[in-house]
């Protein structure tokens, strides 16, 4: 590769990573791994609750911390790159999304089940009125061909969005999967395209790497994989699979690996490994973040947690839908 291509990290280590450890980050912590990020050159730094500003509730899992204390502590570490927020319309409102701006942020990227794009012309909008780079975000992509993903992604750059991402939320995709969809999203739209991995069926560097090859320009990852499920792309592997096949991203590996390991390490309350619970999650085309929740469910109704994740993946179950869960466990507590 004579000209090297670049490549945008995004970092969700203190939003997707959230779910990891329930919620419980302070502001000390996303204060120290926000300016690690910084300093190893990630440009995108992602921080909110793991489904979205507002996502604190009892449905969702409650936060430690404020959100705005939070932001403003990640925001004050922040130097260089850009701070971001995932709002998912519902969750978050507009009034949340002026509260981040007021805290420093500069990116909003606005999630929405794959087939609803619609329900989010109006943040993305608004996030651009308040000065921040607006993305959209296509959600559970497993569930519907690619022209259908094209469709909606189509949709989020006529609503004015600056890059669009695709994302395996389930980690239910293979990397054929993945490159069907981003070259038939890269082929209907003139922005720029972007891919979320999981790491459910140990594929998320595998097909994050199909996306780079199939035209997607922005690639989501975590220090140490922290994520729903069995995690994410593993941001330090990420970079360094990404230099070793020939492309750019302008991230130090040597400083990115200590942030993982000095910082985002000692904070995880487990290893992030692929049991077999979250594997059932890619199997079954599960929303990797009920995974924790499904746990919880299995061990109140003392059932077996893969029979909960198989009923759910046949039942089409999405994000938004976790007090579902609850009632699946009992209706095969009692059948």
């Amino acid at each position: 590769m004579a000209d090297k291509k670049f490549i945008h990290v995004v970092d969700t280590t203190m939003r997707d990573g959230s779910h990891a450890v329930s919620h419980q980050y302070t502001a000390e912590q996303v204060a120290s791994i926000a300016k690690g990020l910084d300093e190893a050159g990630v440009a995108f730094i992602e921080l909110s609750h793991g489904d979205g500003i507002a996502g604190s509730s009892c449905n969702y899992g409650k936060s430690k911390t404020k959100e705005e204390d939070l932001l403003r502590a990640a925001s004050g570490a922040i130097k260089k790159g850009r701070l971001g927020v995932l709002l998912l319309p519902g969750v978050g409102t507009i009034e949340d999304l002026e509260m981040a701006a007021d805290c420093g942020v500069k990116l909003v990227r606005v999630a929405t089940h794959v087939t609803e794009a619609d329900i989010g012309m109006q943040h993305i909008g608004v996030g651009k009125k308040l000065g921040m780079m607006s993305a959209g975000m296509l959600m559970m992509t497993h569930m519907v061909p690619p022209e259908k993903v094209a469709e909606q992604a189509a949709l989020m750059e006529s609503y004015g969005a600056d890059y669009v991402n695709i994302a395996d939320s389930a980690g239910a995709m293979v990397p054929n999967d993945v490159r069907e969809r981003i070259e038939a999203v890269t082929a209907a739209v003139k922005i720029p395209v972007g891919f979320h991995a999981h790491n459910n069926l140990s594929l998320a560097i595998a097909n994050s790497l199909a996306a780079v090859e199939a035209g997607a320009t922005f690639i989501d990852g975590t220090c140490r994989g922290l994520g729903a499920g069995a995690g994410n792309a593993q941001l330090e592997v990420l970079v360094g699979v990404l230099d070793k096949v020939g492309y750019e991203t302008g991230i130090d590996m040597y400083k990115i690996m200590d942030v993982a390991e000095e910082l985002v390490q000692p904070m995880m309350h487990r290893p992030q490994v692929i049991d077999n619970v979250s594997f059932m999650l890619g199997y079954a085309g599960v929303y990797s973040s009920f995974l924790l929740h499904t746990y919880r469910a299995a061990k109140r109704f003392d059932i077996d947690p893969r029979d909960i994740l198989v009923e759910l993946g046949r039942r089409g179950m999405v994000g938004g839908q976790e007090d579902m869960i609850v009632d699946v466990a009992y209706q095969l507590s009692t059948s």
